[in-house]
């Protein structure tokens, strides 16, 4: 019997671009441009910092380019650097079916080894509509989602980047089946790195399983050797974290339905599940003008999952970006102080102000079991704030703006890509860039795209 990763390593080498609808090429234009502009904003965080000084060390063919620094390094290298770049401020796309996941994380695979091997703008849209394809699938595949199981999302990542990577590379099926079970069987990643107190960790396993899936396509390309039974046969995938999936969901309708036109982006740079709650506490802030000092209380209704990831003890404690970024009562306090949500607030100018720290304490997360059976259709959420004379002002959301429902506008993804390449894009620069990416099946090497992301200003 053909296994579910020989199906999908079959349907990858026919796929063609024509094969796409112009929909599915319209998002993924969107959704590069959105996720290069989550690298621009990258650039000036730690972890990349000593992510790029240590890539450096490594050396090899300088085959492809590191977004804004322009470093040449091998694709292997770039894959990993370039996608913790796009991840870095937990400020790219998201989705949510089952499990959760960042399908631009895979973008990368398709960059750094299109690069490599000279591919045309037509293949890597090819490639990152895979990306996105693959990523969605699996999330949607098991029920519950593997989250629920204990372990991470990026462990699905590792099935679905050498998919990718071995398009790109133009491998045949075999080949693509072997590559998938080279990433795959060595790649599952522990719940602790988004559990309790977070650390770097939290944006570099998905990086890490992209590179993953690129070292696979790569090994595959010269002849090693995977399991194919890696998702359903004996001690695979579905075997070992069983006990549910619906591995139909892998393979029914694979290229009639695009997913990447049910994928949401990001209005905040923080864990999807804020999102609604941070849209409810802004809008009632700014409609009723409301002080810090007026508020005596913030109640949020909300999924337990979100409850107990983003409000546990110490995130009323914040002390990094990244347990701050997964915390809903500094992002909610800080959506009261400051009325806004941007990547700033994660310094620490404010990260430790005054005025934020004390209205954390106002915040108050419960977990409302009549929300668990509409999810993940919907995002429901709650929120109440109390005032300090006694009046209550409410809102329910079941959604929040980003959602394939409520999407961004042209205009609102330009503003977010412009502010994070502020100060290292000129204007011209910026709009030769955007110009390559909204015209990206005219291009006719991936390399001219990735020359135009070298930053120009200081």
């Amino acid at each position: 019997m053909t296994t579910v990763a020989e199906h999908l390593a079959d349907f990858t080498a026919r796929v063609r671009y024509t094969d796409l609808s112009p929909e599915a090429i319209h998002q993924v234009k969107r959704f590069l441009w959105d996720s290069l502009g989550c690298a621009f904003g990258g650039l000036d965080t730690r972890d990349a910092a000593i992510l790029r000084a240590f890539t450096a060390e490594l050396g090899g063919p300088a085959d492809s380019t590191v977004i804004g620094w322009g470093d040449r390094a091998p694709a292997v290298h770039t894959s990993l650097m370039n996608a913790l770049l796009m991840r870095a401020l937990d400020y790219n796309d998201i989705y949510w079916n089952q499990d959760p996941s960042h399908p631009s994380d895979l973008i990368p695979a398709a960059l750094s080894a299109g690069e490599a091997r000279g591919r045309s703008g037509k293949e890597l849209i090819l490639g990152i509509a895979l990306a996105y394809e693959f990523e969605m699938r699996l999330c949607q595949a098991a029920i519950p989602g593997i989250r629920e199981r204990k372990w991470h999302h990026a462990s699905l990542t590792a099935f679905a980047s050498p998919l990718v990577a071995g398009k790109m590379l133009n491998l045949n099926a075999e080949q693509l089946t072997h590559a998938t079970g080279i990433s795959a069987s060595h790649s599952m990643t522990l719940g602790c790195v988004t559990a309790g107190k977070l650390t770097m960790m939290k944006n570099t396993v998905d990086p890490l399983a992209t590179q993953s899936g690129v070292v696979a396509a790569l090994l595959a390309e010269k002849g090693y050797q995977g399991p194919a039974h890696v998702i359903d046969g004996k001690e695979g995938l579905t075997q070992c974290l069983g006990p549910e999936w619906d591995l139909a969901r892998l393979t029914d309708g694979l290229g009639s339905d695009w997913q990447i036109l049910h994928c949401g982006m990001k209005a905040f740079p923080t864990e999807a599940l804020t999102h609604a709650p941070i849209s409810g506490v802004l809008g009632l802030v700014t409609e009723n003008d409301l002080s810090p000092a007026q508020i005596a209380r913030v109640d949020i209704d909300t999924l337990s999952k979100a409850a107990d990831i983003l409000s546990d003890p110490s995130k009323y404690h914040p002390t990094t970006r990244e347990t701050a970024d997964h915390s809903l009562p500094y992002c909610l306090a800080a959506a009261i102080v400051l009325r806004r949500v941007t990547p700033d607030i994660f310094g620490d100018e404010y990260l430790f102000d005054a005025t934020i720290r004390e209205t954390l304490p106002k915040i108050k997360v419960r977990a409302e079991p009549t929300f668990e059976k509409q999810f993940p259709k919907v995002q429901p959420c709650n929120v109440t704030i109390t005032l300090t004379d006694g009046r209550k002002l409410s809102r329910h959301l079941d959604w929040p703006k980003g959602d394939p429902r409520s999407p961004m506008s042209e205009d609102e993804i330009d503003g977010k890509v412009s502010s994070l390449m502020r100060g290292k894009l000129s204007d011209s620069a910026r709009a030769t860039l955007r110009d390559l990416v909204f015209h990206l099946e005219d291009v006719a090497a991936v390399g001219e795209l990735m020359a135009a992301t070298r930053c120009d200003l200081a």
